[in-house]
């Protein structure tokens, strides 16, 4: 699932096939049948991402300020004179692990993308979707009854919560957050990615997005250009 991900993301950025309807196509496939989540979901957030990366009120990724983390040097010392105590930030070094990672994709992304695509008649990727909760069912009942198939998707998104969290705050949260100063587009790609050691294994287990300023100033470059 962690590495359909990362698939599903080269095919949503247009780098692999030279036609664009090609990758759009594939990108439904991908994300929807191996996946179970719907395309105009992913387009929706990731392009504003990209356009305003670390951008507070304008980059969906950092919208979790301030309500479970204070984000970013600026916007936390601006939390800090409103006195707005939503939570205890001081601790969340040591909540993060418990609510971050582990949660968003399990409790937040599970239900919110059947919202999504049903409150904007998305019926395409709706269908999609459903193929591949048919197939696992289906692979996975005869197996091991009801209750061992949600138990087994539930470890399933847990595990790539983790994973997918860790990969895609690495590269971003260490970085400049604030709200949108109207930079220019390469000063504001600049400041919100880092990269992280490249490695064979460190290549394979982020899908290349350890190469994350090379990502943001050329999106559509297929991932396997980014070292040179």
């Amino acid at each position: 699932q962690a590495q359909a991900g990362w698939l599903q993301h080269d095919f949503g950025h247009l780098s692999v096939f030279s036609k664009s309807r090609w990758n759009h196509w594939v990108h439904k496939f991908v994300i929807g049948h191996l996946k179970g989540a719907p395309a105009s979901w992913w387009n929706h957030l990731h392009f504003q991402h990209h356009a305003k990366p670390n951008c507070f009120r304008k980059d969906p990724d950092v919208n979790m300020h301030p309500l479970f983390f204070a984000l970013g040097k600026t916007l936390s010392v601006e939390l800090g004179v409103q006195k707005k105590k939503f939570m205890p930030y001081n601790h969340q070094h040591k909540y993060f692990f418990i609510i971050g990672p582990p949660a968003l994709v399990p409790l937040y992304f599970q239900w919110y993308i059947f919202y999504f695509v049903v409150q904007r008649k998305q019926w395409v990727d709706l269908a999609w979707m459903l193929t591949f909760y048919i197939r696992f069912f289906l692979t996975y009942l005869p197996l091991l009854g009801v209750k061992g198939v949600l138990g087994l998707h539930l470890l399933v998104r847990f595990i790539e919560s983790n994973w997918f969290v860790w990969i895609t705050q690495m590269n971003h949260i260490p970085m400049h957050i604030d709200y949108d100063k109207n930079v220019d587009w390469f000063s504001t790609q600049l400041q919100a990615t880092c990269n992280v050691h490249q490695s064979l294994f460190n290549d394979w287990f982020s899908g290349h997005l350890n190469f994350q300023i090379e990502h943001h100033l050329f999106p559509t470059m297929p991932r396997h250009n980014y070292w040179k």
